[in-house]
């Protein structure tokens, strides 16, 4: 009796309200779906590419500026670098061609500390401070400060030919008059011989100053500043010089003998 009250009761009882629907959604734990953009946004790097480049950019203007008061010259902490990065040759193409006359560069010999050292070559100017110790007062090419010595590139004579004027210059490379040699030519073939002498030394003089240029062109210590003035046609005033006398004694002896007389 007792169970079958108690199963009455069981199916008197009613079933729950089914909860509201406002409720349902508070209590529903599904992750709704996130946005595409934003999960590539928070997983990307927090460093853009302008970032990084901004960054290398900033260490390498840091770097060379600490290389420049450390060097006190270089950008690049001496390292083999083109010419036209130097300071000194930026400096000089900022502030243009410079012209000095001869007698002005007679000041930049090396002797006053406070002004570069300047050499002329061909008429045109290099600043050779960067080489003191050999440009400056004692060096091994203190000769060649202050002044143009063309012709001494030629002849070796560096005393006396600390001239521009090269006249005559070639005749360092022409063979000396022989008379027991000059007599096995004939007339016509001594003055064709004389002749093509006359044009091989000039291009061997012409070499030998070229060779020189080009140093001084392709140095990495050294810049060119600008030209020399002059009045036209100075290298044709005045006497020529005469050939100094240790290119003089250097000179070929003699020509040599004509074809098909050498054992004569």
């Amino acid at each position: 009796m007792a169970e079958a009250d108690t199963a009455k009761e069981l199916r008197q009882r009613k079933a729950p309200a089914p909860a509201s629907s406002s409720s349902t959604e508070a209590e529903d734990e599904t992750p709704k779906k996130v946005n595409k953009k934003i999960i590539d946004e928070e997983d990307s790097s927090p460093f853009s590419i302008l970032d990084i480049a901004r960054t290398l950019v900033f260490l390498l203007l840091a770097s060379s500026a600490l290389s420049y008061f450390v060097t006190r010259d270089s950008f690049v902490w001496n390292a083999k670098r083109p010419k036209w990065t130097r300071v000194d040759v930026i400096k000089a193409y900022l502030a243009g061609p410079k012209q000095y006359t001869d007698a002005d560069l007679a000041a930049y010999d090396g002797t006053n500390p406070d002004l570069p050292i300047l050499l002329a070559l061909n008429g045109t100017i290099y600043d050779v401070t960067n080489g003191r110790k050999f440009y400056g007062p004692g060096g091994s090419y203190h000769f060649f400060a202050g002044a143009d010595a063309s012709r001494a590139f030629i002849t070796n004579c560096f005393e006396e030919d600390r001239t521009p004027d090269l006249r005559g210059a070639e005749l360092t490379y022409i063979p000396k008059d022989n008379e027991e040699v000059d007599k096995l030519y004939t007339k016509a073939e001594l003055k064709i011989a004389k002749e093509q002498e006359r044009r091989k030394a000039k291009q061997e003089a012409y070499k030998a100053l070229k060779h020189w240029v080009d140093f001084f062109e392709k140095s990495p210590k050294y810049t060119k500043i600008g030209r020399v003035k002059r009045e036209k046609g100075w290298e044709t005033k005045g006497p020529a010089p005469t050939l100094c006398k240790k290119a003089e004694e250097g000179r070929p002896s003699a020509r040599p003998k004509p074809p098909g007389k050498e054992n004569a």
